[in-house]
């Protein structure tokens, strides 16, 4: 049976996705689509190397969608990607200083929304 908390819990996390959001919107901060974010978060939260076929396989998604979703980033400045000198049939995508920082600034957004909420 499930516990008469989650209603409650899963509003909570709902606001809180709301407000970090809303937060992101009043700083001006890139629109990212979730399928970006998740590559993004990916790329900076696991050890590398990390290549378009990787990430499509840890992400199940085609390798286009990767390619579109780095696309996006790479425009942005949040990620680049390089040929592996190792194997040029390969393409590594590696981090960068303004992807670093944005997800720096993202977290203290959601460590602040977290307060907010005193969950």
């Amino acid at each position: 049976m499930a516990d008469a908390r989650e209603p409650m819990k899963t509003a909570t996390a709902l606001d809180m996705w709301r407000l970090t959001t809303v937060e992101g919107v009043r700083r001006d901060s890139p629109d990212l689509t979730a399928r970006q974010m998740a590559v993004m978060l990916t790329v900076y939260l696991t050890p590398p190397p990390h290549t378009v076929r990787g990430l499509a396989a840890q992400l199940n998604v085609s390798k286009p969608a990767i390619t579109r979703a780095l696309d996006r980033l790479s425009q942005l400045g949040l990620a680049k990607r390089k040929v592996d000198q190792t194997d040029r049939r390969s393409i590594l995508v590696q981090r960068t200083v303004k992807g670093s920082i944005y997800l720096t600034e993202f977290g203290e957004i959601v460590t602040t929304t977290l307060r907010t909420l005193e969950l």
